[in-house]
């Protein structure tokens, strides 16, 4: 039994049955589609803002005014992105 398997022997057997593997597989592809749908991150802007020298999480959490500032400041056109 792998450490991971452990979490979901319910019945502390000490092997899965068949529900408990559907359960572990059911959360697995949750988290999976989680990971997935949970971002709105565009891989094409980040490289936009890396080739400016720029860094996509430091430009979302600054205050709008301050971030058109520094989009300007790199050749960008602020109206272009969506934060």
């Amino acid at each position: 039994m792998f450490g991971f398997d452990k979490m979901f022997d319910f019945n502390r057997d000490g092997k899965l049955d068949s529900l408990e593997r559907a359960i572990q597989f059911q959360f697995m592809d949750d988290m999976l589609k989680e990971d997935h749908s949970s971002s709105d991150f565009d891989e094409d802007e980040a490289d936009v803002f890396g080739d400016a020298g720029l860094d996509y999480d430091e430009l979302e959490f600054m205050d709008p005014d301050e971030r058109r500032e520094v989009l300007e400041d790199a050749g960008l056109d602020p109206d272009e992105f969506d934060f």
